[in-house]
Parts: C-alpha cells; sequence; structure tokens
C-alpha cells in the first residue's frame, strides 16, 4: 500500500484515488449557513478588520499573515469543547492507500487538552511557485480528518468542511465522503462563493460558528 503524502497531492493523484465530484454550491444554501455573533465577537471582529485595514497583506509572510489575519477568525468561532488548532497532524489509511501530513489548522474538539478528529481544516497556499496546487491539498486533508471521524463514528457517510487561504481570501469547501470500505471512495465537493478576510469577516466567523453548531 502507497503513502502519499497531503503537501504533495495533485488532481491527477486524487482522481486516480477516489471517484471526485464537484460543483458549485447555491450562494443562497451558504448564505444560509450562519450563526448570528454576540456583541462581543462583533467587537472583536471590529478590532481585528481595523488592524488588517493597516496591514500591507499581500507582502506579509506566511506565518505572519496566518497569525494576523486567519487564526485569529477560526478562535472567535470556538464553542463548548471545540476549539482552533494550528499544525494539525493528519494519517488516514483507507484500503488502497495512505495519507499522511499535517493540516495548517483545524477546529476540533479537544479532551484533555489533545485534540480530537477535525471537523474543518485549514490550508494556507503557500506562495513559492512551485508550490502543489492548494485546492487538492485541501482536499487530501478533508479525506483524511473525514476517516478520522468515520472510525470514530462508523457513519456511512462522512460530511467534511474544509477551506483554503490565499492571501486574505477564504475558499470554502463542504465535502461528503462515502464508500469509505472500497478500493476507490466517492468524495463529493461543494464550494462556497469566495470571501475576503477583511471586508466579509463578520460572514467568515458566523459560518465558521455554524460549522461547528452542526457537529455539536
Amino acid at each position: 500500500m502507497r503513502t502519499y503524502a497531503l503537501s504533495q497531492l495533485t488532481e491527477e493523484t486524487l482522481k486516480a484515488l477516489v471517484t471526485l465530484h464537484e460543483e458549485d454550491g447555491a450562494p443562497e444554501a451558504w448564505d444560509n449557513m450562519q450563526i448570528a455573533l454576540t456583541s462581543e465577537e462583533r467587537m472583536l471582529v471590529d478590532y481585528l478588520k481595523s488592524t488588517l485595514h493597516r496591514q500591507h497583506l499581500m507582502v506579509l509572510n506566511e506565518i505572519t499573515l496566518w497569525s494576523r489575519a486567519i487564526y485569529p477568525l477560526l478562535c472567535l468561532a470556538e464553542q463548548g469543547r471545540v476549539r482552533a488548532w494550528a499544525g494539525v497532524p493528519l494519517k488516514a489509511t483507507y484500503p488502497t492507500f495512505e495519507l499522511e501530513g499535517e493540516a495548517d489548522g483545524a477546529l476540533a474538539p479537544s479532551a484533555g487538552g489533545r485534540i480530537r478528529p477535525p471537523y474543518l481544516v485549514v490550508h494556507e497556499a503557500k506562495r513559492d511557485v512551485n508550490a502543489p496546487e492548494p485546492q487538492f491539498q485541501l482536499y487530501g486533508d478533508m479525506l483524511a480528518a473525514a476517516w478520522l471521524n468515520w472510525k470514530n463514528n462508523l457513519n456511512a457517510e462522512q460530511e467534511i468542511f474544509g477551506c483554503y487561504t490565499v492571501n486574505e481570501s477564504w475558499a470554502f469547501v463542504r465535502g461528503v465522503v462515502s464508500d469509505m470500505e472500497i478500493d476507490k471512495p466517492t468524495f463529493n465537493i461543494e464550494f462556497a462563493p469566495v470571501y475576503n478576510g477583511v471586508s466579509d469577516a463578520e460572514r467568515i466567523v458566523q459560518l465558521l460558528k455554524f460549522i461547528v453548531a452542526k457537529q455539536l
């Protein structure tokens, strides 16, 4: 059985491993995926937006951009025992292949300070001209997270959310993985509209909160 590094996945590789179906989701359906912010959360979002407006986001290095513009929004979606995480190790063993690597971030439950299978994984696009396409790396992260959730609850269909960020833009994806125990699982993908991490910050947090609440 071959092990594939999440950081090196391509469209060609993924289509050889899973039956992949992709479609654009209806914008109105994504618009309905939201939970209103509290007054405190709204104040924090407004403060974050005001600081980001003064930053030259296009030239910030990846780590600084992550810490200033991406991770703070993930933290605002924390509910109950669900926490925002960075540098999340992922490993999955499907019948004919293995996936192994690390997601840049996630929203996932905590138990005793340890991470449990995530509800949402985040991939930050790398700026190297030779960097792999972030969309397909995210798909690999989602497949690995879906497998971890399947081992935990054995549901025949595993809903998993993902997002890849390019500078301050957020591209959300809803995935459903099924046929987990056959040679070529099925992976259905639905794309959301792309959101701007500054002007759409409130909408992003509302969506993140919805994803967490849906799983709790």
